[in-house]
């Protein structure tokens, strides 16, 4: 088997161009986040007398006249968590009838339209908030729908185009667009609000959602058979690398694979490693905020570090593990078990020191950074485990993997928002505590019952050439 270069060959453009738009799914994801606080009367936002007064205030304001003419609400605690939360609501009911779909026509219309509904939906935000908050609730829901489908509808489109020595890059090319979205899009969401208006938060990404709409309509395809410019030799490279590993038959095996140990293998490490990641990502300004007195909206850039690392080391272990596989013979669910068990115990471990250092904020930063970026290693883990089990069903497996892992971005919060009413350092070391043994747990389950081969039920005795 040839391989064929990499350089703009068709299958990298199809990751370049999933990259840019995994990085306006998220930017469209998190906006909210930042733009909310500038949404509420500043009174409402949070009591200030909870601030606990172990740490110092240690703010450096540099006074800026803020522009101040955005619509103020007079929405309280209560309202913003089920603002926030009505998101996952739409995106849980989306995960598996997506990966279904994808399966049926293609992940390119799903991907495309899925990413083109949230970009519409973002640009009708302020619309909706204006109207009342039971609106900007469903719009809300309305955008998780429409990311739902995104995740396995891509997976989905790589079991047509990543030969298996490759998979671990493209595929983290491809997904390390949702870490570097949030990257930016945190600190430049808090810009926009400073000098120009909330509104603008999601005027400006959704219109750049629609306008990435455009080109993946225009430059991607389903297939490398239906690739219009995709060379000979890249074709033939791909689909040789391919033959053995897809099955041809036209019905789900739904029974064999809900019973598939491997399969729920990725499940439980799926939800693992998303307690940690959601509770950190809707929780960590707070925590700046009331137990280290920092703003975490005037560092934006110190919010965005930890996603930054997540970002680099979810490229540089997609290189690392493929190298692994190809150049040094490591077995597939070796370098899956493996990577796992870094991305997740790492954080784990960081995770509780980060609750034990006081009020040294280097520290503390430096630490949520460190264990968010092992998290990373991950993504060449179990998230890529689906397209090794079962490459012809890994949209539909990824759709059961992400509902599960999905309910922690709906209970992760509310858990971690009841447990530290009081804002003091052991109620956060308490939050700390659940996440890190929820990894530690999952990590340990994916080590045990993991699978680096394609499962006989996703082949089982169909013939093996599709032409």
């Amino acid at each position: 088997l040839v391989s064929v270069p990499a350089c703009c060959s068709a299958r990298y453009n199809l990751a370049l161009l999933a990259f840019f738009g995994f990085f306006l799914l998220y930017a469209l994801r998190v906006n909210l986040s930042v733009a909310l606080v500038d949404m509420v009367e500043p009174n409402i936002s949070l009591a200030k007398n909870t601030t606990s007064n172990v740490c110092p205030e240690h703010s450096s304001t540099i006074n800026i006249p803020r522009n101040t003419t955005g619509e103020k609400y007079s929405w309280d605690a209560d309202t913003q968590g089920w603002i926030l939360g009505s998101f996952f609501y739409g995106y849980i009911i989306t995960q598996i009838p997506g990966g279904y779909l994808a399966s049926k026509i293609g992940g390119k219309l799903l991907l495309g339209f899925g990413i083109f509904g949230t970009s519409v939906f973002t640009l009708l935000t302020p619309l909706a908030a204006n109207l009342g908050v039971g609106y900007l609730i469903a719009v809300r829901a309305l955008e998780g729908l429409g990311e739902g489908v995104t995740f396995p509808a891509m997976h989905s489109m790589w079991s047509s185009w990543a030969p298996p020595l490759e998979r671990s890059k493209l595929l983290s090319i491809s997904y390390a667009g949702a870490q570097l979205g949030t990257v930016v899009s945190l600190p430049l969401s808090g810009l926009i609000c400073y000098y120009m208006n909330w509104v603008y938060v999601f005027y400006i990404f959704g219109a750049l959602g629609v306008l990435w709409f455009f080109f993946w309509m225009w430059l991607v395809s389903d297939t490398p058979e239906t690739h219009s410019s995709i060379s000979l030799a890249e074709r033939e490279y791909i689909l040789s690398s391919l033959k053995d590993q897809l099955s041809t038959q036209k019905s789900v095996p739904w029974r064999p694979m809900l019973e598939s140990l491997p399969l729920w293998a990725i499940v439980v490490a799926h939800f693992s490693y998303n307690w940690t990641f959601y509770t950190l990502l809707t929780l960590l300004p707070t925590y700046m905020k009331e137990i280290l007195r920092f703003d975490a909206q005037e560092n934006g850039f110190l919010s965005a570090l930890p996603y930054f690392g997540c970002w680099l080391c979810i490229i540089l272990s997609g290189q690392i593990a493929d190298y692994l596989r190809e150049k040094q013979n490591f077995s597939t669910v070796c370098v899956r078990k493996c990577f796992t068990l870094i991305g997740m115990i790492g954080p784990a471990v960081f995770l509780v020191a980060a609750g034990f250092i006081g009020c040294n904020y280097a520290l503390a930063v430096a630490f949520v950074t460190i264990s968010t970026t092992l998290g990373g290693f991950c993504t060449s883990g179990y998230s890529i485990n689906h397209l090794d089990i079962a490459p012809s069903y890994a949209g539909i497996l990824l759709g059961i993997t992400n509902s599960f892992a999905t309910i922690p971005g709906m209970v992760g919060p509310v858990i971690a928002k009841n447990l530290t009413h009081n804002n003091t350092v052991g109620e956060w070391q308490t939050v700390f505590y659940i996440a890190a043994s929820i990894n530690l747990f999952g990590a340990i389950f994916f080590a045990l019952f993991a699978s680096g081969e394609v499962q006989d039920w996703a082949v089982s005795g169909y013939h093996l050439h599709r032409n």
